[in-house]
């Protein structure tokens, strides 16, 4: 599995690198385009999950004491395994259904249709699932019923959102303005001040200068990390492409690396500062870090939940408000459940998409001749 994860991290990432290259000023625009602001929301949102706010923490205290993270501090290891050149994956799969998916049509083909689909709703669940997996160890002494009740309830706000465009782009500009509101808040209530904050954030210069031992899995774990991305790949090009209002490939390249990774450096600076000084997190801050966690867990099911309803015509149009949320909600729900109490890991889903890659180059291979009016 290693293996096969390193050689994809190859390819994607060489991929990545070509086409932009090649086509620097190709303008990428979806079907649905929207204004800069909404559509770096959207990107940012969609793109991420509870993790970025509940792992940090957890992840510091593994990165200083195990020897395979030795090359450099926590706080790059855990930027390495969020921020920067991952985000890659994602420019490469938007300017793909920018660009090529509307010649080639390859994911209606059934085969590809079905898998991708099965894969996006596998990958929603497993939002949830980590969610609640998390749940107890930020709420102290939250009871099993009630966290359930809390996932659940989660699970069918995002259901109802993902029916109406509209609360998308609101709840997307939300939780991006309140994720930077709990920055500062974090920040504030850590006592460390801006020179302690600028001290840390200097440390992520260490990202660059490792940065060629974060394109193949150092461990397991980081094969976790890296078969999420994967997972999460083509689903998040599919849907962010819809909302790309026409910028040049290379444009879209810089929005999709770097703004993203703004205020997860940010965030993890923070966050490694309360780590660094054996600082507690108070209770208020970590109650903020519970509602951003909940909002991204929304965003994420609302995004993932409105791609694979449209895609496989299991719309509120097509099926009425109430059975919409109905089913989505329970197949959902059942799914988290199927997470918890069976073998089932991302690591496969991740492999599934990787053989989805590995489809999609063959037939763009064999059917590259429908491209000779493409992108130029």
């Amino acid at each position: 599995m290693m293996t096969l994860l390193s050689i994809a991290m190859v390819v994607a990432l060489l991929s990545a690198a070509f086409v932009v290259l090649r086509w620097p000023t190709y303008q990428c625009i979806g079907d649905t385009p929207l204004p800069t602001l909404s559509f770096l929301a959207i990107l940012f949102t969609s793109g991420l999950d509870v993790g970025l706010i509940m792992f940090p923490l957890i992840d510091f205290q593994t990165y200083a004491t195990e020897a395979d993270y030795g090359f450099a501090s926590p706080l790059v290891i855990e930027f390495g395994f969020w921020g920067g050149l991952v985000w890659g994956f994602y420019f490469l799969t938007t300017l793909y259904f920018c660009a090529i998916e509307p010649r080639l049509k390859l994911f209606e083909l059934a085969p590809i249709r079905w898998i991708h689909n099965l894969v996006v709703i596998a990958t929603c669940a497993f939002t949830a699932y980590l969610f609640l997996a998390y749940l107890p160890s930020y709420i102290e002494g939250i009871s099993p019923m009630a966290t359930y009740l809390l996932v659940g309830a989660v699970i069918v706000l995002a259901v109802v959102s993902s029916t109406r465009l509209t609360v998308l782009r609101v709840l997307s500009l939300s939780s991006t303005g309140l994720f930077f509101v709990l920055i500062a808040a974090a920040w504030l209530a850590s006592g460390v001040g801006i020179s302690g904050l600028l001290g840390t954030m200097s440390g992520l210069s260490g990202y660059l200068a490792n940065l060629d031992r974060f394109i193949l899995p150092i461990n397991e774990y980081h094969g976790f990390y890296l078969s999420w991305w994967f997972a999460w790949s083509i689903m998040i090009g599919q849907f962010v492409a819809r909302f790309v209002n026409g910028m040049a490939a290379w444009k879209l390249l810089i929005a999709i690396l770097i703004v993203p990774s703004v205020p997860i450096a940010l965030w993890f600076s923070v966050l490694f500062g309360y780590f660094a000084g054996g600082t507690p997190v108070s209770d208020s801050i970590t109650l903020l870090m519970i509602v951003v966690g909940i909002l991204f867990v929304i965003n994420s099911l609302d995004s993932l939940t409105r791609l694979y309803s449209q895609n496989l015509g299991l719309t509120v149009e097509a099926l009425g408000q109430y059975r919409y949320v109905l089913i989505h909600a329970a197949l959902l729900g059942g799914l988290v459940v199927l997470y918890q109490f069976t073998p089932l890991k991302i690591e496969w889903i991740g492999m599934i998409v990787i053989g989805l890659y590995v489809a999609i180059y063959a037939l763009i291979f064999f059917r590259r001749g429908e491209l000779t009016d493409g992108v130029s």
